[in-house]
């Protein structure tokens, strides 16, 4: 682990997870003092991936510390393993490594917070600035039909036929949501405390913010979308595989089974057989099915038998 551990209190305290991306974080690192405005902040970096120390890099940085996991403990576990490392904070936000933040973000999520939020997330883009669609409604048996049947195909189809918000006038206003893709998220460092450690047990990753959303809100907490709050975010920098669409599909199942009773999950698990099934082309399509159908399979995926 590196040294530059601040032993005062700082407004933010951001947790990262790295597992191979050592050419994101330093862009990241960068952009952090622009974002952060006035207020004070540290970094605390996890790096799964003993293969590639991440040390070195920021040995000299004395508002960044590394932590050398000596595994690939996946994303909940590492933001766990991270949160155990960092400073005292106000508020604490986990970030993806593949993000810049553009300036004031930070600053801005802090006053979401400020005025009363329990969580905040931030406007998401890509690298040519258009909107990535990050916010999300929290999953039913409906919108998982709607998602099968007409994917991207049907826009502007009513709300409850779809898990993914794609209105433009809901990325244009500040309000209150009920989750968001995980990219970026901050939170007052009393409530992380309040609804502990993120859930590694049942998510190695995916599905993993949907789940601390949940419990957020289940605390009686409100999450609060910014809009002027941007970050960008490079697509693909977290990697993609057949076995991680399908740990993504699994995942869905494991939290909807956590959160909506046996009944409601079985409904849910033939619609994502389904989904998978009549998409067999899709990369991955096949091997969710498997690892939906067989715990042998599933306990081949990423994170292993959980």
């Amino acid at each position: 682990m590196t040294s530059g551990m601040t032993n005062s209190t700082v407004d933010f305290s951001i947790i990262v997870v790295s597992y191979h991306n050592a050419g994101d974080l330093t862009g990241l690192i960068a952009s952090i003092d622009a974002a952060a405005a006035s207020s004070s902040w540290h970094a605390t970096i996890v790096n799964n991936a003993p293969d590639e120390p991440l040390a070195p890099i920021f040995a000299s940085h004395d508002r960044v510390t590394v932590v050398e996991a000596g595994a690939n403990l996946g994303y909940s576990g590492g933001l766990n393993l991270g949160m155990a490392h960092a400073p005292r904070s106000r508020w604490t936000v986990f970030l993806n490594p593949d993000l810049t933040l553009h300036p004031r973000s930070l600053e801005r999520l802090g006053a979401v917070l400020e005025a009363g939020a329990e969580a905040a997330v931030p406007l998401i883009v890509d690298a040519a600035g258009h909107r990535q669609d990050s916010l999300r409604r929290e999953p039913s048996v409906i919108a998982a039909i709607g998602d099968a049947l007409f994917g991207d195909s049907w826009i502007g189809r009513p709300e409850a036929l779809s898990e993914t918000v794609r209105s433009p006038g809901a990325y244009a206003r500040a309000h209150n949501i009920e989750w968001a893709t995980g990219a970026a998220l901050a939170i007052r460092t009393g409530i992380a405390d309040a609804i502990g450690d993120w859930d590694d047990q049942q998510f190695f990753m995916y599905s993993e913010e949907t789940d601390y959303a949940r419990r957020i809100r289940h605390h009686g907490g409100s999450i609060g979308f910014e809009p002027g709050a941007v970050v960008e975010h490079r697509a693909g920098g977290s990697g993609s595989s057949r076995a991680l669409y399908a740990l993504m599909e699994v995942n869905k199942l494991r939290y909807f089974q956590k959160w909506h009773g046996p009944a409601a999950s079985g409904i849910f698990a033939v619609v994502l057989l389904v989904r998978n099934l009549i998409r067999p082309h899709r990369p991955g399509a096949r091997t969710a099915v498997r690892a939906l159908l067989s715990a042998r399979a599933r306990a081949e995926l990423p994170g292993g038998d959980r």
